[in-house]
């Protein structure tokens, strides 16, 4: 596949072909209650492109088998399909080596594995993880159960009223107790983007170490891990267009080799034997067990495919489309903007004076637009807002302004019903 160009559409700052972009997508093709699928659903899970999906049905029909156990043709095919989906990864984020990127079950998994295999060895009582408030729950919960296992204190730096993060605030939290900074490169309900450079830097000063969780920074924005200076780094497929069920760790090798398995079984071991065992060195450490093989093949292809539009050029579409809908929604009259910080990406977030969150996405649903609706698995966040539930709108590479000139008219509605 290779990037669609055109002259300058709608005042976008490359000439990328979006609306191609968006014919590569089967499912935007539906319609919705009579009414063209509107989809700003991107940031719970991506739509998946006729590439990925070739991909997936090509490892089922012509290259499946167990990857790194068999001799035979098939074996060897899929083992080397497998592993360049790591080698490609490994390039997507500019990672010194392929041997520090772990394929997972997703970002979930990947941050359990971070928490209890590297937090489980370094944190002792009274020690400090320093997450944030606006943080998703799978960067919450796992250092929620590995500090009361190990003691230690977990602590939250809080966002402004704005959603932009006060650098200095997040210093003050820091000291010697604190062994772990854990926090999101873009927040999934605010869209503000973490300075994940300044916050490793912080880390590093105090010899702590840097944990970015990029579900929603790597699917909007080049990554480059060395430059950003973390230590660890987790997204999942299906955020870029990918297959659910498979993301990836990043890790620093050092850290990495010094960490003990999340889970034992096969492919993760050295020698076994009824008394001991010993482990294999990283990535393979933490990969026990037959891995989501098609779905590496998928998740390749997904790396193909935004690597081919560029992911500046996705990067500057996406911010043309957040500034857009700021001036749309902020607009009308009774929505309020819940997060305008500076530096954002990916979600537009809100809430209306006349009707519960739940209730407008059931109205513009109506309308074929699938929005969020709820706490977004952010429940300290909202707490903190003092709101019991935002609806979220989300963008991906297929969406337009003409995606935000449908939900605007939508809400329009939803205050007719409600007056």
């Amino acid at each position: 596949m290779k990037p669609y160009h055109a002259n300058d559409q709608d005042g976008y700052a490359n000439d990328v072909n979006w609306q191609q972009i968006r014919a590569d997508f089967p499912i935007l093709q539906r319609q919705i209650h009579g009414k063209p699928l509107t989809y700003l659903d991107s940031a719970a899970s991506a739509q998946k492109p006729q590439m990925v999906i070739d991909a997936i049905s090509d490892a089922y029909s012509q290259h499946y088998a167990n990857v790194h156990r068999g001799i035979h043709r098939l074996s060897e095919e899929a083992t080397d399909k497998y592993e360049l989906c790591r080698t490609k990864l490994a390039q997507f984020i500019n990672a010194p080596s392929a041997h520090e990127v772990v394929l997972t079950a997703g970002a979930t998994v990947s941050l359990n594995i971070i928490a209890q295999s590297y937090g489980g060895m370094v944190l002792k009582q009274g020690d400090e993880v320093l997450i944030s408030i606006a943080d998703h729950h799978a960067n919450i919960v796992p250092w929620q159960m590995i500090c009361q296992q190990k003691g230690a204190i977990l602590r939250a730096a809080p966002v402004e009223p704005d959603g932009h993060v006060d650098m200095n605030k997040v210093a003050d939290m820091v000291s010697h107790k604190t062994k772990i900074i854990a926090m999101p490169h873009v927040s999934n309900v605010l869209g503000t983007v973490y300075d994940i450079k300044a916050l490793s830097e912080l880390a590093h000063a105090h010899d702590a170490v840097m944990v970015a969780d990029g579900c929603q920074g790597a699917v909007h924005m080049p990554v480059d891990v060395q430059a950003l200076g973390c230590d660890f780094y987790v997204f999942s497929a299906h955020k870029l267009y990918g297959p659910s069920g498979i993301g990836m760790m990043w890790g620093r090798h050092d850290l990495l080799a010094s960490m003990p398995p999340f889970m034992g079984g096969g492919a993760m071991i050295d020698r076994v034997t009824i008394e001991a065992s010993t482990y294999a060195d990283p990535p393979e450490r933490f990969e026990a067990g037959t891995p989501p093989i098609a779905e590496a093949l998928g998740f390749a292809a997904a790396i193909d495919y935004v690597e081919a539009i560029g992911m500046d050029h996705i990067r500057d579409h996406e911010h043309d489309l957040i500034t857009y809908a700021h001036q749309k929604l902020s607009a009308i009259d009774g929505v309020r903007l819940i997060g305008t910080a500076g530096a954002k990406s990916g979600v537009i977030s809100f809430v209306m004076d006349c009707a519960h969150p739940h209730d407008i996405s059931t109205i513009v649903d109506r309308a074929g637009i699938a929005i969020r609706a709820g706490h977004h698995c952010a429940q300290p966040l909202h707490d903190f807002l003092d709101l019991p539930a935002t609806a979220r709108a989300s963008v991906g590479i297929y969406n337009s302004r003409q995606d935000f000139d449908v939900l605007a008219e939508a809400l329009e509605k939803v205050k007719v019903i409600f007056a």
